[in-house]
């Protein structure tokens, strides 16, 4: 019920839905309870069983209801009759079809309503979710599966509409159902329907046994469904490596084993669940069977109840059948919920480590200098930079440079803030990092990475992210700086060309120089290069570096490099080695020290100036 109450949060929204729903189903409770009632007149007409009644009964108050409403039939019955007419079957007809119509029409006013809160819920979770899944840091993630958290947004979350928001449509209507037919039943005979109310707990018993394990069987499906997702996901992302290797088969192989597992789980829990129905009508036709052996005692031999009444009595039991099945059935539901509940809530109640403080400062400029100092930073257990420090001054150029794994990707996704540092501090004119929030502290940080991350949609949609109210012309001037205008004014349909999933339309120089031409249309005063040189060939690579270096004249800049080539003019480079400087200066002054860089520098056979 915990998770029940947190995902009604989201049904606050739509609460007019939920009140409108309430009043149509107090209407079809009432005229679904009349619906049965008002066969006994019926019987009563057909049967010929009314007794004359020439004097219209005398109201005596809700104790003496039954009495009255009997009486009440006699005397119509005999007046129809006295005036000459027939016409009173036909009355009872036309009775029992508008009570009918009237049934079927609050019902239907009830599901209209609540489909706005269903749908509205689900949207709103979804869009919760999706909004919670990009806040939070880069970190979550390094441990979950992608296809798990996709699996949480579509599947869970509808599995929770079809649970706990499917318990919506019946925590009005059917205990109102069940309560005007009991109290139908109350005013018929209480002394029958005392004796209904002695197997009630004994089947409540039988249905709650059942639903025990649904919840633990439930997750374990729901769990399987985003390992295999996950390897769909893997697999059309590194389909060409597949391929190219031949492990078709040992992929497949483990699609297979996990949807083996999901089949078996799914049967589990669909069994178990597909039980709930036949044992609640079971127990419930067991109630009626009894009803009639007792009730049967009461109209033939003790003469204590009407043989019309009885069979009221019998379609009223009858009528709570259905209700009760649904409402036990609900109860399954509510276990399997929980279950879809708890992964979707795992995500929304998960809090930030990098969520921006309570007065985080927004900064709109960068005016002198960017400080790294005595930084400390471990993924993990082991610390990936130890003590690190250097300052930037507006303008400059900064290359870090060094092996894999020497902590220089480290230093780009500290200055960015995907990661909070866990020792020093990291500050822009003075100001502590962590305290600017996180969007103002990104606007002012362009950022272009080894793998050029773009999306299926237009190379102006894929542009507008750096600026979103650029103009066409603005577009194009930053292709042009990033020297991707030459190729992108020969598409199809220029800058408004689709680039296919994840820009795979486009060659790795080309997708490389969009990415520059994203930032440079972003225009922030400080620029992270992560190695946006490293995966091309050389062609690309010139092309690329001009781009570079047109990107960054006048601008602050923290450059990545693997190939040395690119950062020969930098303002200071920095040697790393195991998260730690171990040489720093100009091209020409590491290369004196024939150390480390030089070293570097050899290995990539560059030329060298000669000294």
């Amino acid at each position: 019920m915990n998770y029940f109450k947190q995902i009604l949060r989201f049904a606050k929204p739509y609460k007019q839905y939920a009140i409108l729903n309430i009043i149509a189903n107090v209407f079809y409770a009432l005229f679904g309870t009349l619906s049965m009632i008002s066969l006994f007149p019926m019987l009563k007409v057909l049967f010929n069983d009314t007794k004359a009644l020439n004097t219209k009964p005398i109201w005596n108050g809700i104790s003496d209801l039954k009495t009255y409403a009997e009486q009440y039939l006699n005397y119509f019955v005999t007046q129809k009759r006295n005036e000459g007419t027939d016409d009173v079957l036909v009355f009872m007809v036309i009775l029992i079809v508008s009570i009918f119509l009237l049934k079927n029409l609050f019902g239907y006013l009830a599901m209209f309503f609540i489909t706005y809160l269903r749908n509205g819920v689900l949207k709103d979770i979804r869009n919760e979710l999706y909004h919670k899944t990009m806040a939070l840091p880069i970190a979550y993630y390094s441990e979950k599966r992608k296809g798990d958290t996709m699996s949480r947004i579509a599947t869970d979350v509808l599995e929770i509409q079809h649970s706990f928001l499917s318990i919506l449509e019946l925590i009005v209507r059917e205990p109102l159902m069940i309560i005007f037919t009991i109290a139908s039943m109350f005013l018929i005979s209480a002394k029958l329907t005392l004796f209904v109310f002695i197997f009630i707990p004994v089947s409540g018993f039988f249905i709650s046994l059942i639903g025990k394990s649904l919840k633990r069987k439930s997750g374990k499906v729901q769990k399987e469904q985003g390992i295999f997702l996950s390897i769909v996901e893997e697999t059309l992302s590194g389909l060409k490596i597949i391929k190219g290797f031949n492990a078709e088969k040992i992929f497949g192989h483990k699609f297979e084993t996990s949807t083996n597992r999901f089949y078996k789980f799914s049967n589990s829990l669909l069994n178990r669940q597909n039980l709930a129905g036949p044992t609640s009508e079971f127990l419930g036709i067991t109630v009626i069977a009894t009803l009639l052996w007792y009730g049967g005692q009461m109209v033939l031999k003790d003469k204590s109840l009407d043989a019309g009444l009885f069979l009221v009595y019998m379609g009223l039991a009858y009528n709570i059948l259905t209700p009760a099945k649904a409402i036990s059935k609900a109860s399954y539901k509510i276990k399997k919920g929980n279950a879809a509940a708890e992964r979707v809530l795992e995500i929304l109640n998960t809090e930030s480590p990098l969520k921006d403080k309570t007065n985080a400062i927004t900064k709109s400029s960068f005016k002198d200098n960017l400080l790294i100092s005595n930084v400390s930073f471990k993924y993990e257990d082991t610390y990936v930079l130890n003590n690190f420090s250097i300052k930037l001054n507006k303008g400059k150029t900064l290359a870090l440079v060094g092996q894999s794994g020497s902590g220089k990707s480290t230093i780009a996704n500290l200055v960015t803030r995907f990661y909070d540092i866990n020792k020093g501090s990291i500050t822009i004119d003075g100001q502590d990092i962590r305290a600017l929030s996180k969007h103002s502290l990104r606007n002012l940080i362009g950022l272009v990475t080894q793998d050029s991350i773009l999306f299926n949609d237009s190379i102006k949609n894929n542009m507008l992210l750096g600026q979103k109210n650029a103009t066409d012309t603005d577009i194009i001037e930053a292709l042009k700086v990033a020297n991707a205008w030459e190729f992108v004014k020969e598409l199809p349909n220029g800058i408004d060309t689709n680039i296919g999933d994840s820009g795979n339309k486009l060659s790795g120089g080309q997708k490389q120089r969009l990415s520059i031409a994203r930032a440079v249309l972003k225009n922030p005063p400080i620029m992270v290069l992560d190695e946006a040189t490293s995966a091309l060939d050389t062609e690309s690579e010139r092309l690329v570096q001009d781009a570079l270096e047109n990107m960054m004249k006048n601008r602050t800049s923290i450059v990545i490099a693997h190939r040395l080539s690119t950062i020969q003019n930098a303002d200071h480079i920095i040697v790393m080695q195991k998260g730690e400087i171990v040489e720093q200066g100009k091209h020409e002054h590491l290369l004196g020290l024939k150390g480390v860089y030089n070293s570097l520098v050899k290995m990539q056979s560059i030329n060298t100036p000669t000294e």
